[in-house]
């Protein structure tokens, strides 16, 4: 068993998708749109989906905003360079919303983005 996705509601596809992909890196993966559903899903990722999990982007047709709510937490990335990660999304465009450092009450560097909805992404520093 494995993790093979995880799915946000996105109110502007396109805006999604852009900071995805231009500011995080990740490649569009497939897209289709359901016309009698009135929806798309586009899936974004680091690698192929049959070995790397995704991340799923819902747009429903109409719909341009979410209460993104108190139960979600965060998406996180593990990364080489957490310094220059930040640096190339705030040059990118994207919101660093965190600043590199440790966490409260550990050791470990991390760092918060935002994405164009205002769900959070995680950046955890990993050696390589």
């Amino acid at each position: 068993m494995r993790i093979l996705h995880t799915m946000l509601r996105v109110g502007d596809l396109e805006r999604s998708l852009d900071f995805y992909t231009r500011v995080i890196g990740m490649k569009l993966l497939r897209r289709h749109d359901y016309p009698d559903g009135k929806f798309t899903l586009a899936f974004v990722g680091f690698g192929p989906e049959d070995t790397h999990p995704a991340l799923e982007l819902t747009h429903n047709w109409g719909v341009e905003k979410y209460e993104l709510g108190t139960a979600y937490g965060h998406i996180a990335l593990g990364v080489s360079d957490i310094h220059g990660t930040c640096e190339a999304i705030r040059q990118a465009g994207g919101k660093v919303v965190r600043e590199p450092g440790p966490m409260k009450h550990g050791t470990t560097v991390i760092a918060f983005v935002e994405d164009p909805d205002g769900y959070k992404v995680e950046l955890i520093q990993k050696d390589a």
